[in-house]
């Protein structure tokens, strides 16, 4: 099981830092370099100088992480980052309209640290994603050049009792220590749960620790981190360990209550590039080979039954295909995809985007090697997928868009059933949405 432990973080100093919406940013792998050029420009001390470090022309190999290491030093030094004088644990919630609905959201959970256990059937973390080398390359630099965790990776925790629940509530019924709105409106607020200020608080933080504690989390997002941070505590063990319980064998994790926490998973449709026209008739007329056909369906249709807005709840193996000649839904005839699924358990095999790998494979040629090579783009927005076909854009480089799949949400319930059998998803499954702010906390592994 895993153990949940308090920890004194890291937080920009309310005196130095007047406007936190300022300072704080989304997590590095959804910034791309317009949104980062807008961060640096906000304001000197902006989080992402830590977690994002600017690439300068003429620099030497690895001088961006230790520029990062410095940034770091000279803010804990001037007090534009103070360290909390006690262990707390910090309750977390952010409020969101549901993107492309009139639907309001709240989500709960609490920043804690987590100690660090490797993946396996019988871990108390349990992974659902696989990892790609170069992120976790980065993303291990910068942890060795500051050790700090800048942001948070995101667990799934469960509470049968509901205690969590309950005391996360209570929690918001008060008045929080941060407050701010960020750029995608999401409103984020953190209070302070702290340790030592009198017995019946330590009661509470004992229980929550306990309660979240007492069965498997779920990563749900972060595990480029989390696996980096296993790598760091291995390279620190071969040192010699003074400590009963080193920080740096810890990691920050935002766990989500399933009550109070429960998760928006957006839908990442996929656009296949570089299709001959005889390709995509050749797969449009093979389609019947593993779905149910309806057609033809308008754009229209489509941006309506796959938009951001639409309620579907997934993982019932429809999709929807959209080429220059028109559109079509699809429903996959599960019997006829059994002879390609992938070996694993039966949550993996069912996947929507299992389903979606298989017939890209089987229909267009576009085999996961492929697929590592640029084959295949991703977005959110079913709107994007088709224009990006219709204008023939080439959205990860020269190779035009042809075919756009598009996909329901992954069920959130589907990712902890995946990782309960020790399996992992396909690349790009699930996007979760908000994303927990890099900045509010900043755990130091010392």
């Amino acid at each position: 099981m895993p153990t949940i432990r308090p920890f004194r973080a890291l937080r920009y100093s309310r005196e130095q830092v007047a406007d936190l919406s300022a300072v704080v940013a989304p997590p590095y792998d959804v910034i791309g370099p317009e949104r980062h050029g807008r961060l640096l420009a906000r304001d000197p001390r902006n989080v992402v100088r830590l977690d994002l470090p600017e690439e300068v022309a003429g620099d030497p190999p690895d001088e961006r992480y230790r520029r990062a290491a410095r940034t770091l030093s000279t803010w804990r030094t001037d007090g534009t980052l103070h360290r909390d004088p006690r262990l707390a644990l910090y309750p977390y919630e952010q409020a969101y309209r549901v993107p492309g609905t009139d639907r309001m959201a709240t989500r709960r959970g609490v920043f804690a640290r987590v100690v660090l256990e490797p993946f396996g059937p019988d871990a108390g973390i349990r992974a659902h994603e696989r990892t790609l080398a170069e992120p976790r390359e980065d993303r291990y630099r910068l942890l060795r050049a500051t050790g700090v965790n800048t942001s948070p990776v995101v667990g799934i925790g469960q509470d049968a009792i509901g205690r969590v629940a309950a005391w996360l509530r209570e929690i918001s019924a008060t008045a929080p220590v941060a407050e701010l709105v960020d750029d995608d409106e999401v409103q984020h607020r953190l209070w302070i749960a702290p340790v030592g200020e009198d017995e019946a608080g330590d009661v509470t933080v004992r229980d929550v620790c306990e309660r979240i504690g007492a069965a498997p989390i779920t990563l749900a997002d972060g595990h480029h981190r989390y696996e980096t941070a296993l790598r760091y505590a291995d390279e620190r063990r071969r040192g010699p360990v003074l400590e009963e319980a080193p920080a740096w064998a810890e990691i920050l994790m935002l766990i989500l209550e399933p009550i109070e926490g429960a998760l928006t998973v957006l839908p990442t449709h996929r656009v296949l590039l570089g299709l001959e026209p005889a390709a995509v008739t050749n797969l449009v007329a093979r389609l019947p080979e593993l779905f149910d056909v309806e057609q033809p369906v308008s754009a229209d249709a489509l941006r309506a039954a796959f938009g951001a807005g639409a309620e579907a709840p997934g993982g019932e193996g429809r999709f929807g295909l959209w080429t220059r000649d028109g559109g079509a839904i699809l429903r996959a005839r599960r019997g006829a995809f059994a002879p390609w699924l992938p070996a694993g358990g039966s949550a993996v095999r069912r996947l929507d985007v299992t389903l979606a790998s298989v017939a890209i494979e089987r229909l267009a040629g576009i085999d996961p090697g492929a697929v590592a090579e640029g084959r295949i783009a991703f977005t959110m927005s079913a709107a994007e997928a088709i224009a990006w076909v219709d204008e023939g854009s080439a959205p990860t480089g020269s190779q035009p868009a042809a075919v756009a799949l598009l996909l329901d949400p992954t069920p959130a319930a589907e990712i902890v059933a995946v990782a309960a059998e020790g399996d992992v998803m396909p690349q790009k499954s699930t996007y979760i949405y908000p994303k927990a702010l890099t900045g509010l906390v900043i755990n130091p592994l010392e």
